[in-house]
């Protein structure tokens, strides 16, 4: 069953894949009067979000955000389709990164790297920087269900020279990497819910006390990683720029989870300077501390 589903959708992708990026951006108009006016796909979990988050603002406000957050949202999984045909020359002029000195300097340490992002704007596309680079690059991501399409995801990063690994995986690629004396960069999409436990870290996300990631800290801190912020702004429709920040070139002297409070402060900043580009259709603030006690 799975390879028949495959099979069906697998064309349709392709075809729009090779799109011009005109006719692409007009069928995601398209799209999103299907998933938003027809099948209100999640609208009561983004509306649910959008008044925790922003409350100082008014309903007509917010329903504006979830409008363009809406249209975004099909942009970006239409550009995610793109990346099957899309050209490195093409990729390149629609995703620039802005302070590429600042990341070589980080590779002269010597030292991998944990890359902290925010699915914000355009995390798909990031997998581009990987033309620059000199370390290995490694996508952490959750395993898609079905196989076919989770080796075609695989394949499509590939060619970007990007190496995808599984959650379950990531401990032992970066520490089977440190014994080898392998150098990476581990991209770390740590801004949405943990799965839930007594362990949990509870921090205050868009003013919200709610349990955050704190795996990409404790990976940095374990293996002597340096670690970064990639922050993603969304230019025009189609075009984004990325740009590097330090966080620590010493994970050992700061107090521990205050990296990962910062990654959360930086996140929450974006939102707020344009909350239409964060991915709001999921369950972010669905865990109460009291529920753990």
């Amino acid at each position: 069953m799975q390879f028949l589903f495959f099979l069906l959708l697998y064309p349709i992708f392709w075809l729009i894949s090779i799109l011009p990026f005109r006719l692409l951006y007009a069928f995601s108009d398209c799209v999103f009067v299907l998933i938003y006016y027809v099948l209100g796909y999640r609208k009561k979990t983004v509306r649910h979000n959008l008044a925790l988050a922003l409350p100082h603002l008014s309903e007509a406000e917010r329903l504006v955000i979830e409008k363009k957050s809406f249209r975004h949202l099909c942009d970006m999984f239409l550009e995610m389709i793109k990346t099957m045909s899309i050209s490195k020359k093409e990729i390149e002029k629609r995703f620039a990164f802005t302070n590429l000195p600042l990341y070589f300097e980080e590779e002269k340490r010597g030292k991998s790297i944990a890359m902290m992002i925010g699915h914000y704007a355009s995390y798909e596309w990031v997998i581009s920087m990987n033309h620059y680079i000199s370390f290995n690059g490694y996508a952490i991501y959750k395993r898609i269900s079905n196989k076919y399409f989770d080796k075609l995801v695989k394949d499509i990063r590939s060619k970007f020279k990007a190496y995808l690994i599984t959650t379950k995986e990531t401990k032992h690629v970066i520490e089977s990497n440190a014994k080898k004396g392998i150098l990476g960069v581990y991209g770390f999409a740590s801004d949405q819910t943990p799965r839930p436990s007594e362990n949990m870290y509870w921090y205050h996300f868009m003013g919200i006390e709610t349990p955050i990631h704190v795996g990409a800290e404790l990976f940095a801190k374990k293996n002597d990683m340096n670690v970064m912020y990639l922050k993603v702004k969304k230019v025009k429709r189609g075009f984004y720029e990325g740009t590097f920040e330090i966080l620590s070139n010493d994970v050992h002297s700061i107090p521990d989870f205050k990296l990962s409070e910062q990654f959360m402060d930086k996140v929450a900043l974006q939102i707020l300077e344009a909350p239409e580009y964060y991915l709001w259709t999921h369950k972010r603030w669905k865990h109460k501390r009291e529920n753990f006690n």
